[in-house]
């Protein structure tokens, strides 16, 4: 399989993505990725070059958001003076389902972060959805607190605010990068 970067094409597929995740989280009980996302949001993030796509021959398998710029009211002025990436949206196709392909992804971020200089690997996860959450953990992530407070990226409250980060460090994580090299983060200290 092999990682490249999304192109403003990907947009419908990607919105397709939440959209097939959403439904298959409302059948397990879940009201996680409910409110649709805004198109030009998404947009905005690939033409910035922060979503990546998992391509399996001329199929997408998943989706990764890596990205230095933390969202807004989620981390302290501490944690980020912290050279860190942060994950979003990472989606899996269910067809790839149980292949672990999301780990993997992680594994891939967490390598291109530390290729960036980032000590952290950070998230936030759906507040209420604990079985995401358990996952996060057996993926090595620490859950550093939960923040309820604000307002979500596409409107309406907080409900992705479970944050979790692990070390960045390299990982052999299989797949073909076609990403271009990361660029240094730049932190003042």
């Amino acid at each position: 399989m092999i990682i490249t970067p999304a192109e403003p094409h990907d947009v419908t597929k990607l919105l397709a993505f939440r959209e097939d995740a959403a439904a298959w989280l409302r059948n397990l009980g879940s009201d996680q990725w409910s409110r649709p996302y805004p198109a030009d949001k998404l947009l905005a993030t690939i033409e910035a070059g922060t979503v990546f796509m998992l391509r399996d021959s001329h199929t997408t398998a998943a989706t990764i958001t890596l990205t230095p710029d933390a969202e807004d009211g989620l981390w302290t002025d501490e944690e980020l003076t912290e050279p860190s990436m942060f994950i979003n949206k990472l989606t899996v196709d269910r067809e790839y389902a149980g292949q672990n392909l999301g780990g993997r992804l992680l594994d891939w971020a967490g390598d291109r972060a530390h290729r960036a200089g980032a000590n952290w690997i950070r998230l936030d996860a759906w507040t209420t959805n604990e079985d995401l959450q358990r996952y996060y953990l057996g993926q090595g992530f620490t859950h550093v607190r939960t923040v309820c407070e604000g307002v979500a990226v596409n409107g309406g409250p907080r409900v992705s605010g479970w944050l979790g980060q692990r070390a960045a460090r390299l990982a052999d994580h299989g797949f073909t990068d076609r990403t271009p090299d990361p660029e240094r983060l730049r932190f003042v200290i």
